[in-house]
């Protein structure tokens, strides 16, 4: 079990939109953590809960279980940036609101990042197809392995990050809008140009439930869509992180690898719909980079 002084080091942020009891039932398991998280942080974006969900987090918030905080706009990067500018300790770990966090979670993240000097950890995330399997005899990495590793991205439900290197960053840029769709890239590209080293620990495991509602499932299935809620974040990303000829490149090439996929090869029709999402977010993305970055003020 960790010290006393360890277990102060650590702020829980779950960004959460539209969810209800999923809600409820991640943050009792995180409750349920030994050792503990100092403060868990909600920074919630949804309009209105039901009745029964308002009240249980108004009574945790008055019991000092959780800090209770309400955005009006949704947006992930900037719940997450308010995360971190409330966050009171060095340590901040983003989680999903729809998890199962294996025990030890909070604990492995504090020593991955302790042990190996990196500036963040991504943890372990399996998802529902993935329940069962060990992968022990997989040599590709992906972010259901059983082996730790240096990497160069991460996933933005299971991951901490030292609080001071993240706003001397500038946090997460807020033109990712809806999905918000590699945001975590973005990131990562900057953390990494600045010296910094990212590192998988797959002690840190957590089942994301993948709920089917809620969350940037509120924007829908990108695959049977013309909105490009998912699709501006692809582009706005190659933008922000690739130049010259490879960004071009990668930009131009992107609608064709959209729609070579095994959904519209078995449903052509979806297709068009597609390629209209494509193209609207390749045109909102040229108009997010031409806005410039939003970061959070590195002084506050």
């Amino acid at each position: 079990m960790l010290s006393k002084r360890r277990e102060t080091l650590l702020t829980i942020v779950v960004p959460t939109y539209c969810r209800d009891g999923v809600l409820l039932e991640t943050l009792q398991h995180l409750f349920a953590q030994n050792p503990p998280a100092s403060e868990i942080i909600v920074v919630d974006q949804t309009d209105k809960h039901n009745s029964q969900v308002s009240c249980t987090l108004g009574t945790w918030q008055v019991s000092g279980r959780i800090r209770w905080l309400r955005l009006k706009e949704p947006s992930i990067p900037g719940a997450m940036n308010r995360g971190l500018l409330e966050a009171i300790y060095p340590t901040v770990l983003f989680l999903d609101d729809d998890i199962i966090p294996h025990s030890g979670l909070i604990e492995a993240h504090v020593s991955a990042l302790e042990k190996t000097g990196a500036a963040l950890v991504a943890g372990r995330v399996v998802q529902p197809w993935q329940a069962g399997r060990d992968f022990l005899n997989g040599h590709d990495f992906h972010f259901a392995s059983p082996r730790p590793a240096w990497i160069s991205d991460f996933m933005g439900g299971n991951f901490s990050v030292r609080r001071d290197t993240a706003l001397q960053l500038g946090g997460f840029d807020e033109q990712f809008v809806r999905v918000a769709y590699n945001f975590e890239t973005e990131f990562a590209y900057r953390l990494r140009r600045s010296g910094h080293r990212i590192y998988y620990e797959p002690a840190a495991l957590i089942d994301h439930l993948r709920v089917s509602t809620g969350g940037t499932r509120t924007f829908g299935d990108h695959l049977r869509s013309h909105w490009p809620h998912h699709a501006v974040g692809a582009y706005y990303s190659i933008l922000r992180t690739w130049s010259g000829w490879q960004s071009l490149v990668r930009f131009l090439c992107r609608p064709l690898r959209a729609i070579s996929t095994r959904h519209h090869f078995c449903k052509p029709w979806w297709v068009p719909a597609t390629l209209l999402a494509e193209f609207l977010g390749m045109f909102w993305a040229l108009l997010l980079l031409a806005q410039g970055p939003r970061y959070l003020d590195s002084s506050k």
